[in-house]
């Protein structure tokens, strides 16, 4: 059985880089979407809910953020689940609970072996928590500030 596990954030995002693996993506020169999708797919999605402020969850109890976070897994998962089960696929969703490592591990322990898909969307100044050990991690908070400065001094000599 191929197992994978994907890390998603943003439904549109998601369905975008797994584009080229799901039917109707046969193109010229690429692998047939039939070859990598198959009735023996295990498509294992983790969902990775956005943070919630420190000032709105000093107001918001712990079931509500439960409850936001389960409502905010099932619309994403709502629009990501429809287009992976295809000829009997099965898949799996949950929702981050530890480091994401962990999680990694912990899936990999209960299912076999699988491929591990980070289909996050990166956000600007903000690092990204690695999904696996071995994957190295990007720092984005300095980049993201001198792009940041370098668009406003553009804007301002445009002016």
């Amino acid at each position: 059985m191929n197992n994978f596990i994907v890390y998603i954030d943003d439904a549109a995002y998601a369905l975008h880089l797994l584009q080229p693996m799901l039917p109707g993506a046969d193109t010229p020169g690429r692998t047939p979407a039939a070859l990598l999708v198959n009735p023996n797919t295990h498509w294992i999605l983790v969902g990775c809910a956005p943070r919630i402020t420190r000032r709105v969850s000093k107001w918001v109890t712990h079931s509500a953020r439960d409850n936001w976070r389960r409502r905010w897994a099932d619309k994403v998962f709502s629009i990501i689940v429809p287009a992976l089960q295809w000829r009997a696929a099965t898949v799996t969703t949950l929702l981050a609970e530890t480091s994401l490592v962990e999680q990694t591990e912990a899936l990999i322990r209960q299912h076999g072996a699988a491929r591990v898909f980070d289909a996050r969307r990166p956000k600007l100044g903000h690092d990204l928590q690695p999904v696996t050990a071995a994957q190295a991690q990007e720092s984005q908070r300095t980049m993201g500030f001198v792009a940041a400065i370098a668009g406003a001094t553009l804007i301002a000599r445009l002016d």
